[in-house]
């Protein structure tokens, strides 16, 4: 099961870079987590900086025992109700691809997570870079981003996975072009299945 599934994952990782996808690590942060009371809106703004398409994929990096990643619907976004969710994902490494167009809502299930700012909203292109239109349940969700308030001077550090004060700049940048990065590592394990 475990070779069915790491010849999946180079397919799937091959599959992307030939199409151009790339994988975002979300808030481009240590961790998606409830931000600081001085970054509420860090989500916000991360989202707004992208330039996602169709095939694209997020990536949601946490420690699995403090926090987990959700799909909700836009009305649930916008009540921070996450009893009903579309997907759930808590492995720590939670990956969603973006394969519809029109606006997805991520959060996190733990309590007071999503209400303190731990939310985020995607707007994803059709294939020719058209938005589609907001639904009211779209319009209620975007109402309640903004009701978040600016981000302030940074008094908090923002979440980290480890506890070392070791700054690896390569672990702590986005990836923006992950698939492209795994490729090689992907491309040598299947070769290694080829060759079984």
């Amino acid at each position: 099961m475990a070779l069915a599934t790491l010849v999946a994952a180079a397919l799937l990782l091959l599959h992307a870079d030939v199409c151009g996808a790339a994988m975002y690590k979300v808030g481009e942060l240590d961790a998606w987590a409830a931000p600081p009371s001085t970054k509420p809106d860090v989500y916000v703004r991360w989202s707004k900086s992208r330039p996602f398409k169709l095939g694209d994929a997020l990536f949601f990096l946490y420690p699995p025992s403090q926090d987990d990643a959700v799909q909700v619907t836009a009305k649930a976004f916008a009540a921070c109700d996450v009893a009903d969710p579309i997907l759930s994902l808590d492995d720590g490494n939670s990956v969603f691809n973006l394969t519809a167009p029109g606006r997805v809502y991520f959060t996190s299930s733990k309590p007071g997570h999503c209400r303190k700012g731990q939310k985020l909203s995607v707007d994803v292109p059709t294939a020719d870079g058209k938005f589609l239109a907001p639904s009211a349940d779209d319009q209620a969700a975007l109402k309640a981003l903004q009701a978040l308030p600016p981000a302030a001077a940074p008094t908090e550090a923002l979440p980290s996975l480890s506890d070392s004060d070791d700054d690896d700049s390569a672990a702590a940048s986005s990836l923006p072009r992950v698939a492209g990065s795994v490729l090689l590592g992907a491309a040598a394990a299947l070769s290694v299945l080829v060759f079984l």
